[in-house]
């Protein structure tokens, strides 16, 4: 008997997506058990971690959330890809840029890629048909 294959593809989390999980936000718990359930990639880009991590930050929780994600690294390949994106979006700026290496690093991951942001317009100018956009 040949068994099926899983569904494949990412689950990207932005920054609120990230300090949702590591806050036990239960939409975000929902979120990556069904990630678990149907063997997803669950990723942010180093970037992400810039937004995220504060000295209120409950520090344990956050190392312990971290440890179930793959955090992607911005590579000369990725800025290079940012930059293109901001590019094509019209966009640009600091304001953009960790947006940026976000939905570059989304878009080099397999597909389908799922990102979850508190940010949807600018992710979505940013992907465009590349990446489901879904606010948190």
């Amino acid at each position: 008997m040949t068994r099926s294959p899983r569904p494949a593809g990412t689950l990207v989390l932005d920054s609120e997506g990230l300090a949702k999980a590591v806050a036990r936000d239960r939409e975000l718990t929902a979120w990556l058990a069904l990630a678990r359930a149907e063997d997803l990639r669950v990723i942010t880009s180093a970037a992400t971690l810039v937004e995220v991590i504060h000295p209120r930050m409950k520090r344990p929780a956050l190392e312990w959330t971290i440890s179930r994600i793959v955090i992607e690294p911005v590579t000369e390949e990725i800025a290079r890809r940012a930059a293109a994106l901001l590019d094509a979006a019209g966009l640009h700026g600091h304001r953009h840029a960790i947006d940026a290496m976000l939905s570059a690093t989304a878009l080099a991951s397999s597909g389908p890629v799922t990102i979850l942001t508190s940010d949807p317009q600018d992710l979505t100018a940013l992907c465009g048909a590349g990446a489901t956009i879904i606010k948190v």
